[in-house]
């Protein structure tokens, strides 16, 4: 195994379109050297990215944003109370994800690009209208984090790219966002079910929404029929109702010895309530 230190996304790049075998990038680890150790995969090439500058970075950016390196833990991501109070649905998905140890490697950028359905981070990311800057042999891109996942452990990214950074879009007045997930244990467990949800309110009607799901189908789903649901009320019984019919409508998943496929749907439109109420809550200002 050969191991690489790249000081830039640009040299990174050049590394991984160079390489012949198994590639993989390094940026906090729990992850690819779980698997490492496990057998699961053994790396031709490992290439750390944790000596790139910027990468442990988070910033605001001039429009409002955010601007998010790729080597941020989740419990950096936690302690920053001006990101939590812009996007707590974003930070609180990220903050389930392993456990307090875990917390101080796990990287929003490992959990995407692992390509697991029900990763913790990215419903919340999508539901946000995140991007991320992809670098690659023909320079860099910017891309919705809801084009990356492309099915279990793949992702979008082509042969030599990498992420090099993650943006949050400016949160604006009278919004917020929420993320719910279903687990078997309370603590340490995989989703067996996900949802995030992301609005803005115009006074206290829901001028605005985004309702994401995981670990219903092969990647996360947006689910506009479940917004179309919510948008225009109050978030009265009667839109809760449809809310929680659309999303189990969305569901596409599979049994398993952790959920069935009826659990799941189920499972889906409950969560989905929960998170809307959350959300809403929080455009009106409770913390």
């Amino acid at each position: 195994m050969r191991y690489h230190t790249p000081a830039t996304f640009e040299a990174a790049a050049a590394l991984a379109a160079e390489a012949s075998g198994v590639t993989r990038f390094l940026a906090g680890g729990t992850d690819v050297l779980v698997q490492l150790r496990a057998g699961m995969v053994t790396p031709d090439d490992l290439i750390d990215l944790k000596k790139i500058d910027g990468v442990k970075t988070m910033a605001r950016t001039k429009d409002g944003g955010w601007q998010i390196g790729v080597a941020v833990s989740g419990a950096e991501l936690g302690a920053n109370a001006a990101l939590v109070a812009d996007w707590p649905g974003v930070v609180e998905g990220m903050e389930l994800v392993g456990s307090t140890q875990v917390q101080g490697r796990a990287t929003l950028v490992g959990n995407l690009c692992n390509g697991s359905p029900a990763a913790d981070s990215v419903p919340g990311l999508v539901a946000a209208g995140a991007t991320v800057t992809v670098t690659g042999p023909s320079g860099s891109r910017e891309v919705p984090v809801g084009e990356i996942p492309a099915g279990p452990g793949k992702t979008a990214l082509k042969k030599g790219e990498v992420i090099s950074g993650v943006t949050l879009p400016p949160r604006g007045k009278n919004g917020g966002d929420a993320y719910l997930r279903f687990i078997p244990r309370t603590e340490m467990d995989i989703a067996v079910v996900g949802c995030a949800v992301n609005l803005r309110l115009d006074g206290d009607k829901i001028a605005e929404a985004r309702v994401v799901l995981g670990a219903v189908a092969p990647t996360v789903i947006v689910v506009p029929e479940a917004a179309k649901a919510i948008i225009g009320t109050t978030l009265d019984d009667a839109a809760l109702e449809k809310l929680a019919q659309a999303a189990s409508a969305a569901c596409k998943p599979i049994d398993d010895k952790r959920g069935t496929v009826a659990f799941r749907t189920d499972v889906a439109g409950v969560l989905a309530r929960r998170a809307a109420k959350i959300a809403y809550d929080r455009a009106k200002g409770a913390k």
